[in-house]
């Protein structure tokens, strides 16, 4: 993959191409949406083992994605998945986010500064390992990633669990607890008022470039010169 595209828009502000690709034992569903704006091309699809999928980004996109496991249609022709599935009923998420617990990599093309923004966030919990990679950017732009298989060392109180009742995911204690320690919600809505909890240092210690909860920012957010490409890599 090579360096910059041009945007289509009046600004020549950069676009990007993201790349995803499927390096689990399992097929992967990968699902987009869209913070503002319209949509992506593709909002889901199926990600055979070893497949790679390339979708183009319009200028100062931001969004998310996420892999949904275990899918299958039923009797009636809904699409349905154990984890982060979006609830369409279809492969495609046609502008529905993933239902937690999800690790999500997260992206705001070219922000402040001209530059891109993006992260792999565990606050809406985690089912699969993930990275990022950029490709063609400048100014000194790093990889991130959550590499550790967090579901075989999820807490019983986080632990989701499937048909055959092994861990396929691990929900965040916002989610379980609903409380706003948690949540970073109410008298905790600040960096001062929501430290770490011992929850979310189980996902900090084992993916420590990931955000593990709201106020994670210092060591989980990326920055790339606008014009770049990216790879995304399920369990990489």
């Amino acid at each position: 993959m090579t360096g910059k595209t041009i945007g289509t828009d009046i600004s020549g502000a950069f676009s990007a191409t993201f790349t995803f690709k499927n390096d689990c034992e399992y097929t992967v569903w990968p699902g987009t949406l869209t913070g503002g704006g319209s949509q992506l091309s593709k909002t889901g699809f199926e990600l055979a083992t070893g497949a790679s999928l390339s979708v183009d980004a319009p200028a100062r996109w931001s969004g998310r994605f996420w892999a949904r496991t275990g899918c299958s249609t039923d009797s009636s022709g809904r699409f349905n998945c154990a984890t982060a599935d979006c609830a369409s009923g279809k492969i495609e998420c046609n502008g529905a986010g993933a239902i937690p617990p999800a690790t999500l990599l997260e992206f705001t093309l070219n922000g402040d500064g001209g530059k891109d923004f993006y992260d792999v966030s565990l606050v809406d919990g985690y089912n699969l390992p993930v990275s990022i990679t950029p490709q063609g950017g400048l100014g000194g732009c790093s990889s991130t990633a959550c590499m550790h298989k967090i579901n075989p060392i999820c807490l019983p109180e986080l632990s989701v669990k499937g048909a055959d009742g092994s861990v396929i995911a691990c929900k965040s204690a916002c989610e379980v607890f609903q409380q706003p320690q948690y949540c970073c919600t109410g008298s905790h809505n600040t960096p001062a008022t929501c430290p770490p909890t011992e929850y979310s240092k189980l996902f900090k210690d084992v993916c420590p470039q990931a955000y593990s909860y709201a106020y994670d920012d210092r060591s989980s957010t990326f920055t790339c010169a606008s014009g770049g490409n990216y790879v995304i890599t399920f369990c990489p």
